[in-house]
């Protein structure tokens, strides 16, 4: 089946658009990033954006120029994918989420609604990211010059669960498995299979066996 683009959609030339999307309402698909002068991010040249069969743009929802997005996602309303992102397949992004550039995402990955995913950010297979989460990657937050070779988001495992409206702090690492509490602030890296409460968040227990994934 081809690809469905409705009329006030805008799909940027060179899109490459599997069989079966859907761009939706007034979604943009393969826009070039307008960067600042101070910006330090990289400039160069972005490659078309490929998005995979199956998968649905809803409205108002925006993909930059340069990624890839996976077959069967669902990129939720107003949300908004920046430029040299990787998207596995079957992944949802709720509705408001914001994916920063250079971040990757694992398959059967949950985003849900206004989270935010920092620049440099990675995130495995089987991972969910509870509403308003929040992510960082960098602690001098835009002062020095040292910064620059410093920043990085956090990398959360196979597996891991965010609570809704945490804080991971810069390069933090949330091992396999592992269970964020809600509201909790990450300052250091969370063990596989632990569950971590507060604010600096601390481990409180395991994680029940009932509730690793299948295989673990």
């Amino acid at each position: 089946m081809a690809a469905e683009v409705h009329p006030t959609a805008t799909v940027y030339p060179g899109t490459v658009l599997g069989e079966g999307v859907r761009v939706l309402e007034n979604a943009v698909v393969g826009k070039q990033p307008t960067l600042s002068s101070r910006s330090t991010t990289r400039r160069e040249p972005l490659p078309p954006t490929e998005i995979g069969e199956d998968t649905v743009v809803s409205t108002g929802a925006i993909v930059f120029a340069g990624s890839r997005v996976g077959a069967r996602v669902v990129l939720g309303d107003q949300s908004c994918v920046r430029e040299r992102v990787t998207i596995g397949d079957d992944v949802v992004l709720g509705r408001g989420s914001l994916v920063e550039n250079d971040t990757t995402i694992g398959a059967m990955t949950k985003i849900q609604a206004e989270a935010y995913i920092t620049a440099y950010s990675t995130l495995e297979d089987h991972v969910f990211i509870a509403p308003c989460v929040v992510t960082t990657n960098d602690n001098f937050m835009g002062r020095t010059e040292r910064r620059h070779e410093l920043i990085k988001g956090p990398t959360i495992r196979r597996g891991a669960r965010i609570g809704g409206g945490a804080i991971l702090c810069p390069a933090v690492e949330i091992g396999e498995e592992a269970f964020v509490g809600a509201g909790a602030v990450v300052t250091r890296d969370v063990p596989p299979k632990k569950v971590v409460v507060g604010s600096p968040a601390r481990v409180l227990r395991d994680v029940p066996d009932e509730e690793l994934l299948l295989g673990d």
